[in-house]
């Protein structure tokens, strides 16, 4: 027997939504078709965050409590109005990702079971050169999110000092994000070294609170600045993308003065659509702020010649970086080290 489905108009594309009823998100029993309307209504905001960005889906056939799918490459059966970009990762393989240049895209995705969209911190036009800073503030065991909201002053503050524009939002978890918009005259090595050297600053100024150690036995009960999210392939679930949560968490772009207040817990899909439209899009000026990353450059080198701070670790797929530490980690180096002594 067919699945049901609905047809749903998206300017003048036609997406045809199977399964409409399905339950995608069970605290609150929100469906599939809940969430292609929850895109519908922050479509501005969803499009402006992906648009001409390599993107990552994030799929779940049959709800958020089943299996989960990483989705690199956009299948050949796509309509011929949904655009892709060709990307190569890490280990020298490509594909051909999502690309969104319209809200229609999205929606086709969203019938796809995508619900979570990770995008790139470049664009099409030039995929090697980033156009995005990306601070992702962690809350490790022992901390929360009202730990990450102290962490986002201070990145906040340090911003303002450059004379930067931060754009936070919640995580969608226990996290926040603050992006800020660079000029793509960089590689992603560059851009890399550049928030490592933000990090650090950050950790000096707040070493109680705040801690860049990449391996999880040496960070304690801090927020780690994950720096390791600005390499190249790494990606982050964009502004206003539903997170795969029971209660239908939302990842929301906030005012800095809302930081105080914000409560990730209450930004759902259920509740977004009407801040969305009290509101508009928080973050629709983002892209009239890029900056150059040269004073975060000037403080790598600082930090290598005064303090002997050269590169830190890479994720475990990368392979090994020039001038990258030994990739191990210390209890484990210490183990051998023993071991090699006796």
């Amino acid at each position: 027997m067919a699945s049901p489905y609905v047809e749903i108009e998206v300017g003048d594309r036609t997406v045809k939504v199977t399964n409409p009823d399905r339950v995608y998100f069970p605290a609150r029993a929100e469906t599939k078709l809940d969430m292609i309307n929850y895109y519908l209504s922050v479509g501005d905001g969803i499009v402006r965050a992906l648009r001409n960005r390599p993107c990552m889906m994030r799929r779940f056939p049959t709800g958020v409590l089943g299996e989960d799918i990483y989705q690199k490459r956009v299948p050949d059966s796509r309509p011929p109005w949904v655009e892709s970009v060709r990307v190569t990762f890490p280990s020298g393989r490509h594909a051909d990702e999502l690309c969104v240049t319209e809200i229609a895209s999205v929606i086709w995705a969203a019938q796809m079971s995508t619900v979570e969209f990770h995008p790139w911190h470049s664009r099409r036009f030039d995929t090697e050169r980033p156009d995005e800073l990306r601070v992702d503030l962690d809350p490790q065991p022992g901390t929360d999110f009202e730990d990450a909201r102290v962490a986002a002053g201070h990145v906040h503050e340090l911003l303002d000092e450059l004379g930067w524009t931060g754009w936070p939002k919640t995580s969608g978890g226990r996290g926040i994000h603050i992006f800020v918009r660079i000029e793509p005259d960089w590689v992603f090595t560059d851009v890399r070294r550049a928030a490592l050297a933000l990090a650090r600053e950050l950790e000096r100024r707040a070493p109680d609170l705040l801690t860049t150690k990449w391996w999880k036995e040496e960070r304690g009960e801090r927020v780690f600045v994950d720096f390791n999210q600005n390499a190249r392939d790494r990606t982050i679930a964009s502004a206003y993308s539903v997170r795969a949560k029971p209660e239908a968490l939302v990842s929301t772009p906030f005012r800095w003065a809302e930081l105080p207040d914000v409560d990730h817990r209450e930004l759902t899909l259920a509740t977004v659509p009407a801040r969305f439209a009290a509101l508009g899009d928080v973050q629709a000026a983002i892209d009239d702020h890029a900056v150059s990353i040269e004073p975060l450059l000037e403080w790598a080198r600082r930090d290598e010649s005064d303090h002997g701070l050269g590169d830190a670790p890479y994720p475990p797929n990368y392979p090994k970086m020039p001038g990258e530490p030994m990739r191990v980690q210390p209890s484990r180096a210490r183990k051998a080290m023993t071991r090699d002594d006796t």
